[in-house]
Order: C-alpha cells, then sequence, then structure tokens
C-alpha cells in the first residue's frame, strides 16, 4: 500500500515517472549454522532448520532453543541435510507439520519427508512422527535434493524434488522421481488425479526439473510459482502445471560448468518455456509472496529480487540486499506478513526485511 500511494502521489505530482525504493533489515538472530529455512509459529518465535541436523526455535529476543527431533536416517553432507520445516495450513489446531530431508547412505540416499506435530509446551519437540514419502531411485552423491514444499488449495502437498546433478536424464522418465514435482495427501498416498498414476512414480506431478529451489502456491491467482537452479546460466522462474515438462535437459538456457552445451535447444514442442530466466546465473534460492508480488533470494546473486506482475508478466522491479554482500538461503513471508531472510553461512542469520 505504501509503495502504491508513494507512485500515485509521483503521478500527480510529476507525470508519468519512476520510483525507487530501498529494503532495510533488522537482525532477529545470528550464529545459525547454514540455516536453510524458516517458519513463523502462532503462538510467536520461529523454526530454523540448520542443514547439518538441527531444528531451532527462535524467539523474537534472538534467543535460540534446540527442537528435539529424531531422525535417524538423516544423512548430512555438503548440499544433503535437513531441509524445509512447513506448518499445515491447520497448524493453530492440530500443530501438524512435515519435513523434508535427506535420507539414507552416502551411497543410497533421496529425499525423504516426514509429517509430525510440534509440542504445545517449550521446550519444543517434534513428536508422532512417521515417513510419508520417500524418494526413488536411491542415488549416490549429495547433490540437487529439490526439497522445497508448498500446499495447494486442496490441501494436498507438492514436495520438489533435485535430478541428482549426474542422473540428469532421469528429469524426463516417468518411472524416476528424479527432476519431478510431486503431489502427495497429508498421510502421503497418491490423489486420484494425479496425472501419472498409470506410472512406477504415481505421485509426479510435473517433470523436467534440475533443481528446485523456491515453490509456492498463489491462491489468488490459483497458480503455483517455482524457481529452480540451471547449469551456467538458465537458472528459471515457471508456473508449474498438472502433467506439463519443463525440459531439463532436453532444453536450456544454460550450459556444462566445462562450457559444453548441454543441449542445443532451448525450447521444444511440448516443453513449457520459463516465464523468465537469469544468464549468468544468480542461484535463486527461496521464493515467497508479498502484497501479489514475488520475493527471490539468491545465493551467487547475494541479493533479494522483487517481481511485480504487470499485463500478465513478472517483471522485475528491483535488487535489494546486495550491501549485505551475503549469499541468501531463503526468503519466507509468514501470517504476520512480515518479511524473513537466512543467509547462508555458518554464523547464518535471520533477518527480517522492511521495505521503504
Amino acid at each position: 500500500m505504501k509503495r502504491a500511494l508513494k507512485f500515485l502521489l509521483c503521478i500527480a505530482l510529476y507525470g508519468v515517472c519512476a520510483v525507487a525504493y530501498s529494503a532495510e533489515t533488522r537482525v532477529i538472530a545470528e550464529k545459525l549454522n547454514f540455516p536453510w529455512s524458516v517458519a513463523e509459529l502462532p503462538e510467536g518465535g520461529y523454526l530454523v532448520t540448520e542443514r547439518g541436523g538441527k531444528l531451532v526455535h527462535v524467539a523474537e529476543n534472538g534467543t535460540k532453543q534446540a527442537v528435539t527431533l529424531s531422525i535417524p536416517d538423516l544423512y548430512a553432507e555438503a548440499q544433503a541435510g535437513l531441509f524445509e520445516v512447513l506448518l499445515s495450513p491447520d497448524f493453530s489446531r492440530s500443530r501438524a507439520l512435515v519435513i523434508s530431508y535427506s535420507c539414507g547412505t552416502k551411497h543410497a540416499n533421496n529425499t525423504c519427508v516426514i509429517r509430525g506435530k510440534l509440542s504445545l509446551q517449550q521446550p519444543y519437540s517434534v513428536i508422532e512422527t512417521q515417513n510419508i514419502f520417500t524418494a526413488l531411485p536411491k542415488k549416490d552423491g549429495a547433490a540437487h535434493y529439490g526439497a522445497r514444499m508448498t500446499w495447494l488449495g486442496d490441501g494436498t502437498l507438492l514436495v520438489a524434488l533435485g535430478d541428482g546433478f549426474v542422473y540428469r536424464e532421469q528429469a524426463q522418465l516417468l518411472d524416476s522421481h528424479l527432476g519431478k514435482i510431486v503431489r502427495i495427501t497429508r498421510s502421503g498416498a497418491t490423489p486420484e488425479d494425479n496425472p501419472y498414476t498409470h506410472t512406477k512414480a504415481p505421485q509426479i506431478f510435473s517433470y523436467g526439473h534440475r533443481n528446485v529451489q523456491g515453490l509456492i502456491y498463489d491462491k489468488d491467482r490459483d497458480a503455483i510459482w517455482q524457481h529452480e537452479h540451471g547449469p551456467r546460466g538458465g537458472d528459471e522462474l515457471n508456473r508449474i502445471e498438472k502433467g506439463a515438462n519443463y525440459g531439463w535437459p532436453i532444453a536450456t538456457y544454460g550450459i556444462d560448468y566445462t562450457g559444453a552445451k548441454v543441449s542445443p535447444f532451448v525450447d521444444l514442442p511440448g516443453v513449457k518455456a520459463p516465464l523468465y530466466q537469469w544468464t549468468p546465473s544468480l542461484a535463486p534460492a527461496g521464493l515467497a509472496l508479498y502484497e501479489g508480488d514475488l520475493l527471490v533470494a539468491h545465493l551467487a546473486g547475494k541479493r533479494l529480487q522483487r517481481f511485480q506482475m504487470t499485463a500478465g508478466k513478472w517483471e522485475l522491479e528491483g535488487d535489494y540486499l546486495q550491501g549485505l554482500n551475503q549469499r541468501l538461503r531463503a526468503v519466507y513471508v509468514g501470517p504476520s506478513g512480515r518479511i524473513l531472510v537466512l543467509t547462508d553461512s555458518k554464523e547464518g542469520q535471520l533477518l527480517e526485511v522492511i521495505f521503504e
């Protein structure tokens, strides 16, 4: 609203003109060990995952306390570890949440999701945990897990899955979860209206993804927005549609890390083209909706970007937080409407962002 008023005042006084915007940050908590995701609790404070395997409760005054969480099959190394914590839509009543993480061993691992409940009283613990999804096949190595999640309006859950890096061709195979976005119920069952229930991987909702690091449902537009990493260039912003193919690795704007072409095609018939692509790569990580705009945090790009929809297309409105010179792992807008950002380091920070 404040931004809109500034723009209207500018028009009234000077005619058509541009308005520059800025953002301030406030440190809520520090010394978080490679924080990966954050969720705002209705009773106050935040849950923050640390990639190494800890779930932390952060009070508004910055005090941190470990949350008891038992994940015996957690595999944490390199990009592998504890990923997203996502509260259920009815959390205030049920205390239910879901957590994504890498499960297995160095030579046989993939992305898993558990559901559980957060205790009512502090010190918090996650209780009644059970696995609701395990991505298959198990793979070697510790790269490209995806692991971002979002609830759809019908109460089903989308889980993004990476291509496993060296297994990229499987992103086009419908008998593998690698390089897919899957849709499951709260209990982990496969919805009957999924598009590929006739395959060996019936949970698949869309395919042809590389490493999804942003995923959110926009209930006002009834749309699913997503972004994913390309290799050298070709990071993508997409609108996800049921059953659609997003091209990796048969169509991409990126090239391999060696400089070789991944594919001669940037687009192909039957492949959904990105709504926006970043070349050179900024490594988007985290996606949030704020006042109808999209907020995108970036790792390599060390910035927060804001996109506005104009004439049905997402257009970059501006770059923010570059003065921090910090890799940004996640951006989150909770029920309070506050913008939260996590910095990516062994002494990471939880920041509140205020647009001016």
